[in-house]
């Protein structure tokens, strides 16, 4: 671009901004704002990861904001409330509809009650909306109430008798009037707003609990969300847009957990056809299991079949239907012999055929018709579009890392050079290739680009999975030494400082301010294990959200918190559903680790928002009026 080119380019978008601002005072107002906006206290962020479909437990910790909600109370009225008043407190902000509920139930909706609990949440979202500006606080509020609780916000009965009688008139016409119910929930969504200003996600919605549909439901209400894929979301979002190995990968996986809710009521996609076809095919075997066996080598023959035209992705040694010996019930892996299973039986597929990996006629059928359910499925193409609008391979977001499973490594630390035909991409740039092919995939439907989000969900080479799955073996060999999956060896290097340090610059950021956080790998508590990597450069934050993995983690999960003065990691230990909230005003048990103290306070200015988006305003508005006062344009 030309100097006079580059001249009429700020022109124009002087010219722009002026429309917004047509005078010399809407631009010191504007200004004013943004610079004072700069010092506020940075807004606070949780990370979560490896939902798995656990719902409830997910709902609770949305509601609760993982824990900060009771601390906030705590600080709020201090010795003022017993321990019992405010538990009953917080649960009416987790659960209002429900409280209400059952508070009706007992007769205890009296004019007082409501007065009183009205009068608590005001005060709490007073204390609590110090970090914004009033326009936020506003946002916050739902649109039908927001014009009375921003008065009562702003009222101080406490400075003088008319401000007292104002806002006593104000809460006595709410009650009066028969709103206290709604006022009550409108509330609530400010306060749980004002607890936490952004959601980070690093992967695994779904499989192993039966809710994940839930979760997304839920999720698509909080006002700021971002989200980086996990492997078995890439396998969910693969089935949604057509692929048919990741139909039957997400089909057996949820065979195999006996988890079949979430695919007939959540998602309507029908087991039927293939039930019966499992029941003649395997007429000895439990429905569920013989379901599991049929779409499960309907899973490998397909797999074959992506492995052999894409040579790209290094998956050769999951050619392993190819290498039964039938005569002596042995599998060939890596030039040894194995014997399977006395049980393992293929009835499927042809002993003579030259073509192992090829579908029978009756498999074709069921595996169309799956297909066709799952890009069929309304609810699930609404959430497939979401996690594309919020999610992504990776983020980079006020100087943290944040992915789901690993950057890939060689044995020495150094990245590890991946070819993709013919160009050859490490750390970062792989990263950004493996995001684009995964929009393509979403823009296109091209078979090529399905089958790569096959690749992200088991592939060795994959920066989501990281590891080489060993379905066959698990299912058909006796001897365990052939399930151990190998893995990239970033999950035994990611306690490497030095390494932490070299993978942050490579994204960009600052390797002594900056972290990783990462899910994928839980963490094994009750062995000793810790999330805490690299002396605090990293964070392994899956904890074990799904029930199958309590017993493994010893725990109920993980959320990392990070405010303005300090981030810390909250381990949920116990779990609290909403029954046990309800009756007994119960919370989730969950110890609180500081894992680093802020030399100073963070504020907006340190924020990515503040430093690009803030400061970039400013300087426009600057040159802007440096326009009027020079006569470069003219003001209104």
């Amino acid at each position: 671009m030309t100097d006079e080119n580059h001249e009429n380019f700020l022109d124009s978008l002087l010219r722009i901004l002026s429309e917004k601002y047509p005078t010399k005072e809407s631009i010191y107002e504007k200004l004013i704002y943004l610079q004072s906006r700069l010092s506020l206290p940075k807004g606070t962020e949780h990370f979560m990861s490896d939902l798995h479909g656990e719902y409830d437990l997910f709902s609770h910790i949305i509601n609760n904001c993982s824990g900060v909600i009771h601390e906030k109370v705590d600080g709020c009225f201090g010795v003022r409330l017993t321990t019992e008043e405010k538990a009953e407190f917080c649960t009416l902000i987790y659960y209002p509809a429900e409280k209400l509920k059952q508070i009706k139930s007992k007769n205890l909706d009296t004019v007082d009650w409501y007065l009183k609990n009205l009068s608590q949440l005001l005060e709490l979202a007073k204390y609590m909306s110090y970090k914004f500006p009033s326009f936020k606080v506003r946002e916050f509020i739902p649109k039908n109430y927001a014009s009375i609780i921003v008065e009562l916000m702003n009222t101080r009965p406490e400075t003088e008798p008319a401000q007292f009688v104002y806002h006593k008139k104000l809460l006595d016409s709410i009650v009066e009037i028969d709103s206290g119910d709604d006022f009550i929930h409108a509330f609530t969504v400010l306060i749980k707003r004002l607890a936490v200003s952004r959601l980070h996600f690093v992967g695994d919605f779904f499989d192993r609990g039966n809710r994940p549909d839930a979760i997304l439901n839920l999720l698509m209400t909080q006002p700021v969300v971002d989200i980086q894929w996990g492997n078995h979301d890439v396998v969910w979002m693969g089935a949604a847009m057509g692929s048919r190995v990741c139909a039957a990968t997400v089909v057996r996986t949820s065979l195999h957990y006996n988890n079949t809710e979430v695919l007939e009521r959540g998602y309507g996609i029908s087991l039927r056809p293939l039930a019966i076809f499992a029941s003649n095919i395997y007429p000895n075997d439990e429905p569920i299991k013989a379901a599991e066996k049929a779409i499960e080598m309907i899973m490998f023959k397909l797999e074959g079949q992506l492995i052999k035209r894409n040579p790209d992705f290094k998956m050769e040694s999951r050619l392993l239907l190819d290498k039964i010996n039938f005569d002596t019930k042995c599998v060939n892996i890596s030039g040894r012999e194995y014997a399977l299973n006395e049980d393992a039986a293929f009835p499927t597929i042809q002993l003579d055929a030259s073509d192992r990996y090829a579908l029978t006629d009756e498999e074709q059928k069921i595996i169309d018709e799956l297909q066709a359910d799952f890009t069929e499925s309304a609810l699930l193409k609404i959430h497939l579009d979401y996690l594309y609008k919020k999610g992504g391979v990776y983020t980079c977001h006020n100087g943290n890392l944040l992915f789901h499973a690993c950057v890939p490594l060689n044995e020495d630390g150094t990245f590890k050079q991946i070819i993709f035909d013919g160009t050859e991409y490490v750390g970062k740039s792989y990263f950004d290739y493996v995001d684009q092919r995964a929009r393509q995939a979403y823009l296109k439907r091209h078979l090529e680009d399905l089958d790569f989000m096959y690749f992200l969900w088991c592939g060795l080479l994959s920066p989501i999975a990281g590891r080489e799955f060993h379905t066959f073996e698990r299912a058909f060999i006796k001897d365990e030494e052939t399930w151990k999956e190998p893995s990239d060896f970033y999950f035994d290097l990611v306690d490497d400082e030095n390494i932490c340090n070299a993978i942050l610059e490579e994204f960009g950021l600052d390797a002594k301010t900056g972290h990783i956080v990462n899910g994928h790998v839980p963490v094994k508590v009750s062995m000793g294990e810790s999330p805490i990597k690299a002396n605090g450069k990293a964070f392994v934050i899956d904890g074990g959200f799904s029930r199958p993995y309590h017993k493994k983690t010893g725990i109920s999960g993980y959320t990392l918190i990070s405010n303005s003065s300090s981030m810390r990691l909250l381990q949920h230990d116990r779990i609290a559903d909403i029954k046990a909230a309800l009756k007994e005003n119960n919370d989730i048990e969950s110890d609180s680790q500081i894992v680093e103290i802020r030399s100073k306070r963070l504020t907006i200015g340190d924020t990515d928002h503040g430093k690009k988006d803030i400061h970039d305003e400013i300087i426009g508005l600057h040159k802007l009026l440096e326009a009027y006062q020079s006569g470069q344009l003219q003001p209104k």
